[in-house]
Order: C-alpha cells, then structure tokens, then sequence
C-alpha cells in the first residue's frame, strides 16, 4: 500500500517556501503521493475553517511539480462544479503531461454554499453537475489525441451512499474522507454491495485520514483513524491496508491553525509512519 500526504494550502503562514519545504519534505520520507485542496471564493462559511490566502491547487500542483521529482501531485478534493469541465480538463492533461505523469485527480461535489452562490454555481444541482461535467471531461481526454490522459485516475470523494454510487459510476478509486476505523470497515463491505446492485468493478479504495499524534492513547470510540499515539495510527493505517486499500492519504490538518506556522510535530509524525512504512 502506497501512502501520500494531504499538505495545507491555506491559511496565514502558508506562503511559497513553506509549500516548497512541505513537498520536498513529503517526498525526501519517501512518500508516494502529495496532495492540496480546492477553494476558489474564500467565503465565511469556507473561511471559517480554511482561512485565506489559499492556494489555487492547479497553480500550486504546477509549481511543486518543478521542486520534486519522484511523488505524485493530486487534489483532495477538487471540486468538480466549480470550474467549466473543458476547464479542468485541459488544466489537468497539461499538469499531467508537465509533470511526467504524476497526477491523480481527486473529486468531490463541494459543500460551501455561499461559495457556490459567489461563483454562480447552483448549490442544489451539484451532484448532477459533478456527473455532467466528469462524463464531458473524460469526453474531451478521448477526442484530444495531443495529450496522454489515459493515466490521470479520478477518485471520487463523498462518505455518503451518494459519494460511492458515483465512484463506482464515475471513478478509478473511491476516496473517503476523515473517518472512524470501525467506519471505514463497514462502509467498504458497502461499496462492494453497491458496484454488485449496478453491475460493475469495485473501485479502488484510496481513503484520506486525519493524522494527530498525542502522547496518551484515545479510548473514545468515536475517534477518528488517525488519532491517537504513533502506535495507534500506525494500527489505523495497517487496519486500513488489510481492507485492501492501495493508497491511504494522510490529513495533518485538524483545525489548528498554529500547526500551519510550525509544521515541525506534523513533520516528526510523519518521519516516524515513513520509518515504521519502510521498515
């Protein structure tokens, strides 16, 4: 199982170097995959939890690709309705093809509403949009015979029954978000049942979960995978690979914003899965 990394890309103190220190920082563990988010109109709603300046991922993902060499660039999650599918699909083929390859696409029908009304975007047709505009990018990468789009992967992000009827629809890899063990076990058995009800493959499993070392173990059993000593993320991610999944993507992001300016604990935590990873 391959692991990657959501790095922030928002947020007072993120700035260029700090990006820069972040990628070369992901990729010099030895990480297989570096991952943004996706903001356009920092609204209250979206800023009350990502708050500016946010780094458009495209541009972002351009620039990191030119500081590293080996990891793979993706977004957790670029959200689909916001941008004219012909759009985004000429700006991934070109980030793909600048990159070498390396993207992976990840998708979601977005939740800001006041950012959707601040791009014109109607918040209640996002799901149809989102299937709209995937079916018509995947329409212009077999029509454009200039760029190999053959390898980008879209994975499908949403937790909801939704969320995993469009993965297996829609999608390469079914890309859930933030989420507890026991969850995250049972919601697999439900994928598989859904692909079974529409007749096709089960698509990859490619989970994001939160990553917050503390020095005591959580015993709540509402706690998120991720959470808890170094021993049991490490515990959360091998659960996760028994699952079958071929990416788990780790979320060092928990609402702190002063982790933002001193990414150092975020970084020892890290050192200590890639170490336990290679080991």
């Amino acid at each position: 199982m391959q692991i990657g990394v959501n790095v922030p890309n928002f947020a007072p103190g993120t700035d260029p170097e700090m990006l820069r220190q972040w990628a070369q920082t992901v990729e010099g563990l030895g990480f297989d995959l570096l991952m943004v988010s996706d903001h356009i109109a920092v609204t209250p709603d979206v800023a009350e939890q990502y708050p500016a300046p946010f780094y458009e991922p495209f541009t972002t993902l351009s620039w990191l690709a030119a500081v590293t060499r080996r990891v793979r660039l993706g977004t957790t999650v670029l959200i689909v309705p916001y941008r004219h599918p012909l759009l985004t699909a000429r700006m991934a083929a070109n980030l793909n093809r600048l990159s070498g390859g390396r993207l992976v696409l990840g998708v979601g029908v977005g939740w800001a509403r006041q950012e959707f009304e601040a791009l014109g975007v109607p918040y209640r047709r996002r799901g149809a949009l989102t299937d709209e505009y995937l079916n018509a990018m995947r329409d212009a990468w077999r029509d454009t015979d200039d760029y190999d789009t053959e390898a980008i992967p879209i994975w499908i992000g949403g937790n909801s029954d939704a969320g995993m009827r469009r993965a297996v629809r829609l999608g390469d890899a079914w890309h859930p978000l933030r989420f507890t063990p026991g969850w995250l076990a049972e919601a697999a058995g439900r994928l598989k049942a859904i692909a079974g009800e529409l007749g096709r493959p089960v698509p990859a499993l490619m989970p994001r979960m939160a990553l917050q070392e503390t020095r005591e173990p959580i015993s709540d059993p509402d706690r998120l995978a991720g959470v808890g000593t170094i021993h049991q993320i490490i515990a959360d991610i091998d659960q996760i690979r028994l699952l079958g999944a071929e990416t788990v993507v780790l979320d060092p992001f928990n609402g702190d914003l002063t982790e933002i300016r001193q990414p150092e604990r975020a970084w020892q935590t890290l050192a200590a899965v890639a170490a336990h990873h290679k080991s």
